[in-house]
């Protein structure tokens, strides 16, 4: 190991927040629902911050981040931190007191929608996106940050807080609707800096020794103008003439062009994901000035549940102690994206558990890598368990080797289109919801009751039964054409059906927030995937049997299975992706037994896995595209088939949408449909079509002239037999006040469009 009597140091780069039992969770919708007072959920918060600060002490860490707890979403934390409030909300502020000022900006009301909902860079964690425009003013409320370091220095621990670096909180916000044409949030950055120089002299007063900055958005593609900004950033900065040492860090990948730059100023530290965006130390020798900054060896991986390989992982340390010997070990990213503790798992296979690590362990593991970097690994230490070899499914695999390409490839769109038409016999743009309606707290206890073994399964399928009953009941009502049975049966996209697939692994309490109060407890893929027989086909054809209109079956496809899963790591992702494909397909050519004529294949995550950088997109997207392909290539000409994506504006995911030649593309654009409008008149979309409306997120109405609006302009641009009208994604998370009036909207909106097609024909 390393030949120097050099003592180093550990740290993480966050923590998770939520509670190691979702108690911000419980505590946020009591709040929310008056059932509890701002004071109770205060305290709540409060007790969180502090068991965090005071059992990553006890760990043994050298250094503790501080900052990182948040009521709904850090990122619009930062942007209030500085004062960047949209206008659109200024109204409010003697309205209502600071909190929930903030809660109405991330949740909206009726007469204020929320801030757009935005994937946060490539993880499974969303985040509100601030608008910024010329007028916005900046200016530093800083008393919640200060407070908190206050509290916890007199408990003797001293924090790093945590703030997004500039250049990426900028990047991150987008121009709000009040913005002059062609501004930037960029042009602000100027007018920025000196609020995060009023900031460092605080904490500096204060005795902070050390701020870390993450800039995430550079480890992704960026421009030149990009680049010169942080250059611009940091030079400024690290002159600020009363300050801490300062920390920029690049979780979620490789720094790339940035870290040179960034080497080349005269902060103290930097950051990297050595997990996700590896490079070996001869690599980083070559970098001028690195070697005199402290370096935070991010090894750990931070959004993943396996354990580090130990001795691989020392070694590289050993290495990197050679080239840059300030070095810090660390994990990858923040910790929010992992569960809190595996000792709470107490039914997980053995052979699974010991080669887990969640957010508790990989402290552990932190502050056992940088012991064994200074003094030698023990003998123990090198034979705890780490890489991953789990039993194969020989049957699984001789089904993927032999996979054929014809396997990937259907009838030709317009012979399908003409099957399905006259099978469906649907109207001019047809409205239809994405699939799941509200989870009543009455079906969550029935599904709670059979799990535990309270009630016959016979008793749990009437409950259902009754529940699917009424949504068909509800939506013929409502006037849908093509009816869903509302997964009422469905705890999650993903957890449903990887209940009742062998190669999954499943959690209590592994929960992850996925963002505000809303946690997902994300299966843990450890092996070969298989089917154990149908999964859906029970409940659709209840569901088809109570109305004569289609009623859509609902899938979620390989690729977000994939992606929104902890994913074993000992074999290449497109095989996993296969062996879910196959999955999928079988439950298709089941549900066309079953007589389902519409199937809907979700792949809400496609865009999520796509590489940040450019150099790996299109071999991910062929491998994305071939296993979406391979799950419904085996469908009849007349089975219509569904999917839904999230939005994206990148012009290659727009031709994977092409490729994937699905006979209807359902997308989530609500907040950004301006590229689904565009894509649509550059006739890049060719199939049918539905750029998603109505926000299904949001618990704002819509009106019939607004969404009517939007279906005419989609309308301009696509002729009417290929364009849909729905939300832009589940209900699941609505109350049925706000679903029933939103969906009567959306098909009046709908039958508008069709009266004054059938007038001018």
């Amino acid at each position: 190991m390393s030949s120097s009597a050099a003592t180093y140091g550990s740290s993480v780069l966050g923590y998770p927040r939520i509670g190691p039992r979702r108690e911000l969770k419980r505590a946020l919708e009591a709040y929310w629902h008056g059932r509890s007072t701002q004071a109770e959920l205060v305290a709540v918060g409060r007790d969180l911050q502090e068991q965090t600060w005071s059992e990553l002490a006890a760990t043994g860490l050298t250094q503790v981040p501080g900052n990182t707890f948040s009521y709904y979403d850090h990122v619009l934390d930062n942007a209030l931190l500085f004062g960047a409030v949209p206008t659109r909300f200024a109204p409010l502020k003697g309205e209502l007191d600071e909190l929930d000022f903030y809660f109405t900006m991330a949740r909206g009301r009726p007469d204020f929608p929320p801030l757009e909902l935005v994937r946060y860079i490539d993880s499974n964690y969303y985040y509100r996106q601030p608008e910024l425009a010329e007028s916005t003013p900046f200016a530093l409320h800083a008393a919640a940050l200060l407070d908190e370091f206050e509290r916890a220095k007199a408990r003797g621990i001293e924090l790093r807080p945590v703030v997004l670096g500039p250049v990426s909180l900028l990047l991150l916000s987008k121009a709000g609707p009040d913005a002059a044409e062609g501004f930037s949030p960029l042009d602000l950055l100027d007018r920025l800096l000196p609020q995060y120089a009023a900031l460092f002299e605080l904490l500096a007063k204060a005795g902070a020794t050390c701020i870390q900055l993450d800039e995430p958005m550079f480890t992704q593609d960026r421009t030149a103008e990009d680049l010169a900004a942080l250059e611009r950033a940091y030079q400024t900065l690290s002159h600020a003439p009363l300050r801490p040492r300062i920390l920029v860090t690049g979780p979620y990948g490789n720094l790339g062009d940035a870290l040179p730059i960034l080497a080349s100023t005269g902060i103290e530290a930097i950051g990297l994901d050595l997990v996700y965006g590896r490079v070996s130390p001869d690599e980083l020798a070559k970098i001028p000035g690195l070697r005199r900054k402290r370096l935070y060896a991010g090894v750990v991986n931070g959004r993943n549940v396996w354990r580090a390989d130990n001795m691989v992982t020392l070694k590289y340390l050993s290495q990197l102690t050679e080239v840059i010997p300030d070095l810090v070990v660390s994990t990858s990213c923040s910790l929010m994206h992992v569960p809190c503790d595996v000792l709470a798992e107490w039914d997980l296979d053995g052979d699974v558990a010991d080669r887990l690590a969640f957010a508790k362990q990989k402290v552990g593991e932190v502050v056992s890598l940088a012991k064994a970097l200074t003094e030698g690994p023990s003998e123990r230490w090198r034979k705890k368990p780490t890489s991953v070899h789990f039993k194969q499914k020989h049957d699984v695999r001789a089904r993927v080797n032999a996979i054929r390409p014809e396997q990937r490839v259907r009838a030709p769109y317009e012979e399908r289109r003409d099957a399905q038409q006259a099978r469906l016999n649907l109207p001019l743009v047809p409205a239809t919801t994405l699939g799941s309606f509200p989870q009543t707290d009455e079906i969550r206890k029935v599904r709670y009751e059979l799990g535990r073994g309270r009630i016959e399964y016979p008793d749990y399928v009437k409950r259902i039964q009754e529940e699917i009953e009424r949504t068909i009941r509800l939506q013929e009502d409502i006037g849908l054409d093509v009816l869903v049975h509302g997964e009422h049966e469905r705890n999650d996209m993903i957890q449903y059906f990887a209940e009742l697939m062998d190669g999954f692994a499943f959690t209590h309490n592994g929960w992850v927030q996925a963002y505000g109060s809303r946690c997902v407890r994300p299966p843990i893929l450890f092996g070969d995937v298989r089917r154990r027989g149908p999964m859906t086909v029970e409940w659709i054809g209840f569901a088809q049997s109570l109305t004569d209109k289609p009623v859509k079956a609902m899938l979620t496809g390989p690729v977000t299975m994939l992606s929104r899963s902890f994913v074993r790591q000992d074999q290449p992702l497109h095989e996993t992706a296969d062996q879910l494909a196959l999955a999928v397909r079988d439950e298709i050519a089941d549900l066309e037994k079953a007589g389902v004529a519409i199937i809907q294949v979700d792949e809400p995550a496609i865009r999520e896995l796509l590489p940040l950088r450019a150099g790996g997109r299109s071999e991910y997207l062929g491998w994305a595209v071939d296993a979406f392909k391979l799950a419904t290539g085996g469908a009849k000409p007349e089975t219509q088939i569904h999917t839904h994506l999230a939005y994206t504006s990148r012009i290659e995911v727009v031709d994977a949408i092409e490729r994937m030649d699905c006979d209807v593309t359902a997308i989530v654009a609500t907040r950004s449909i301006d590229w689904v409008l565009d894509a649509l008149k550059e006739r890049k979309l060719t199939h049918g079509v539905g750029p998603g409306v109505y926000e299904s997120r949001s618990a704002r109405i819509p009106d019939i002239d607004e969404l009517d609006e939007l279906l005419t302009e989609a309308a301009e641009s696509v002729d009417l037999d290929r364009l849909w009208a729905n939300p832009d994604g589940g209900l699941k998370t609505r109350h049925y006040w706000q679903l029933e009036p939103s969906l009567r909207n959306l098909v009046a909106a709908a039958r508008r469009l069709r009266r004054r097609a059938a007038q001018q024909a």
